[in-house]
């Protein structure tokens, strides 16, 4: 009897092993697809769509977004964007050490946006018990965006599947939603009014203007007027 009980058991941990194993080969194949290909649909959007959000997105080429844009997300985002190779290890450590707020909304400055993009094409949005699941495979596949995708490729991923409204996904869809224009045609401010919603889009509403983007979309600007200098943002803006 224990004899059967124990095989079983040995049958159940293989075909588990098994299982991870197809997962993770299916995971890297989807990875390397991404390199060329947009995500089909990720988790987040999905989710928008069964919550009766419905699902706005247009997804473009990175030569289809104005430059603003992407160095408004960099300034707003994450500054050393060009500079590291998927994390930003003194954020986090100034995050982990940082005292707790409770009203503190989601998100972290330690969130780079390769992780970011990682979180939003393989896994998924939350707090709670399901975040600290998701970490690990969100460092994995953020390490893995930066080996096979680079820089240019992130963010224009990032900027096609980000949420920016309620059932709104990627920038040329909320650049046409917002102001009725396509995501290379949209201004300066427009841009970082766009990028301001984040992290918490459904609250921090672009139009009508809420409160917090009305606040912040200034300084958003005045960190891309510092940024706009510097040469390694200024290449990856030229696409390179």
């Amino acid at each position: 009897m224990a004899s059967k009980k124990h095989s079983k058991i040995v049958r159940a941990l293989r075909f588990c092993l098994k299982l991870i194993l197809i997962l993770f080969v299916v995971a890297n194949l989807y990875l390397v697809l991404c390199k060329w290909v947009m995500p089909p649909i990720t988790i987040t959007q999905a989710a928008a769509f069964i919550q009766g959000y419905g699902l706005k997105r247009n997804y473009v080429s990175t030569d289809e977004i104005a430059a603003s844009v992407k160095l408004a997300a960099i300034a707003s985002e994450d500054q050393l964007f060009t500079d590291h190779s998927g994390f930003d290890w003194k954020a986090i450590d100034k995050s982990l050490n940082a005292p707790k707020k409770k009203h503190r909304p989601q998100g972290s400055a330690a969130s780079t946006i390769s992780q970011q993009t990682a979180k939003n094409v393989f896994l998924w949005q939350g707090s709670g018990i399901g975040r600290y699941i998701r970490k690990l495979p969100e460092f994995y596949f953020t390490y893995m965006i930066e080996l096979v995708w680079g820089k240019k490729r992130i963010m224009e991923v990032y900027l096609n599947v980000i949420e920016m409204g309620p059932g709104i996904f990627g920038i040329d869809a909320a650049a046409h939603q917002y102001f009725h224009k396509t995501a290379l045609k949209i201004s300066r401010a427009e841009a970082a009014q766009l990028i301001a919603c984040l992290p918490n889009p459904k609250h921090f509403t672009v139009r009508p203007m809420s409160r917090r983007v009305s606040w912040r979309y200034p300084q958003i600007m005045q960190q891309m007027n510092n940024l706009e200098g510097d040469e390694d943002v200024q290449a990856l803006l030229n696409g390179k």
